[in-house]
């Protein structure tokens, strides 16, 4: 009999912990892109000048936000999880994992200049895990 309560007990005490920590999860109104394990979701997100966009990582791999400095609209700034000023730092370093957000971590950028911005997540680029940002007037 001692047993059974014990196990009733230690089952509810466990499915508390664990709705404690799903309460905890990001919404979906929270962000703008999620990322699955080798995907933006959506791969393109329409915007206007000024507006923030987020991005979650909603999946259980590290994953970067890291711009194609080649491709930005003249005048734009350069943006990378982490805070990289530029493609080749955030590319150099990722083998320490710096830039990196995990999961349920998010990041943020706010674009001043319209235009596309691509962009991709270093550790998965070869899989397409890239996207694209419109930044309309």
């Amino acid at each position: 009999m001692r047993r059974r309560r014990f196990l009733a007990t230690a089952g509810a005490a466990a499915t508390l912990a664990v709705s404690g920590c799903l309460g905890d999860a990001l919404a979906e109104d929270d962000y703008d892109v999620g990322m699955t394990a080798e995907a933006f979701r959506p791969r393109e997100f329409t915007t206007t000048v000024g507006e923030e966009v987020v991005w979650a990582n909603t999946s259980s791999r590290a994953h970067s936000v890291t711009a194609y400095e080649d491709t930005l609209p003249e005048g734009a700034d350069y943006f990378a999880t982490g805070g990289f000023d530029s493609e080749a730092a955030a590319r150099d370093a990722w083998d320490g994992n710096d830039g990196a957000i995990t999961s349920g971590e998010t990041f943020s950028h706010a674009f001043e200049v319209a235009g596309e911005y691509s962009y991709l997540c270093i550790p998965h680029e070869r899989a397409g895990m890239v996207g694209t940002v419109v930044v309309e007037e």
